[in-house]
């Protein structure tokens, strides 16, 4: 889960993040990660009642959280008490990645050299930042930016006009034209008539033969990672918003649009024009009509249709009378 692509404040304390927080154990952070995934020494986040599971094993060593939820964290785990979880994240964020918050330009961009990358064709005006490793026999288009410490596998073919940053890309992907990947995400805190920006220090992560039409937009993760699994296929013009997950074996039609944090299952089949609401979780072999609306789980072997999404069987009812 950690990030290789964001600049981070070296030997930087608990206590210089949470000035005004007495804590026991000064430590030095690692990283931020979320409850499931956070190690000794981790700092995590716990907003929800709905992540109770992950808090009562987290093995965080200090978690941001409110009054009301620190009774569900083990006992070695340092409270951090707050009155908002999530703006007390980014201000804490921002002081261990200082440039999350902003997708600064890339200066490190050159023309690709022969040199280090014999097997890969490119089409015209393509740039590539530092350390960016592309597999044998790949295909990069014409106007393409692959952003510093980018990977893309073997045998891929990435369209023109294709920006990737912040990004580990299997072998055998496609990405079609004008595609985005890995941008930082919508994020951010409304304060008393100001935006604070929501740093987002994850990653997009594509596994191997996945396929992403023309014009679509993946955002990387926030704390998490955006991942996409094996063998999906997403029609053009499709929004990935932070931190989604998707399985394996899914089909995913145009202009569908996901909110950050969802989770989908292995065999989804999703219709043009959906949207799928934030911080769900959606099954396996679910199948979800076009122009529906989902604003909450659906359990495996579902079929669902309509705003708001219902079983098919009751949507054709409705829809008869």
């Amino acid at each position: 889960m950690s990030s290789n692509f964001f600049f981070k404040k070296k030997n930087i304390k608990i206590n210089k993040i949470f000035p005004k927080i007495k804590f026991n154990n000064n430590f030095t952070v690692n990283s931020v990660k979320p409850l499931e995934f956070a190690k000794s020494n981790d700092l995590t986040f716990f907003d929800s009642i709905k992540y109770k599971s992950q808090a009562l094993n987290t093995e965080a060593i200090a978690c941001i959280t409110t009054e009301k939820l620190a009774k569900f964290l083990p006992k070695n785990t340092q409270r951090i008490i707050v009155k908002n979880v999530l703006l007390e994240l980014a201000l804490a964020l921002k002081k261990i990645y200082p440039t999350a918050d902003i997708d600064y330009p890339d200066l490190s961009l050159k023309k690709p050299s022969k040199k280090y990358y014999k097997s890969v064709k490119f089409g015209n005006n393509v740039l590539i930042g530092k350390n960016v490793k592309i597999g044998k026999d790949t295909l990069i288009g014409s106007n393409a930016i692959l952003e510093q410490n980018v990977v893309i596998g073997k045998n891929c073919i990435l369209g023109a006009n294709i920006i990737v940053k912040n990004s580990i890309i299997g072998d055998r992907v496609v990405l079609q034209d004008d595609c985005k990947i890995g941008q930082k995400g919508f994020g951010f805190i409304p304060i008393n008539n100001k935006n604070i920006k929501f740093p987002h220090i994850g990653k997009v992560i594509i596994k191997d033969d996945v396929e992403i039409g023309s014009g679509c937009t993946i955002d990387r993760g926030s704390v998490d990672d955006t991942s996409i699994g094996k063998n999906t296929y997403l029609d053009n013009q499709v929004h990935i918003a932070h931190n989604v997950q998707i399985g394996s074996n899914c089909m995913i039609a145009g202009q569908v649009g996901f909110a950050g944090s969802s989770k989908i299952g292995n065999n989804v089949s999703i219709g043009g024009q959906a949207g799928i609401s934030g911080h769900l979780n959606i099954g396996n072999n679910v199948k979800i009509g076009g122009g529906s609306g989902v604003i909450k789980d659906i359990d495996d072997n579902q079929i669902v249709m309509g705003y708001p999404a219902v079983p098919f069987k009751d949507f054709i009812k409705n829809w008869k009378k």
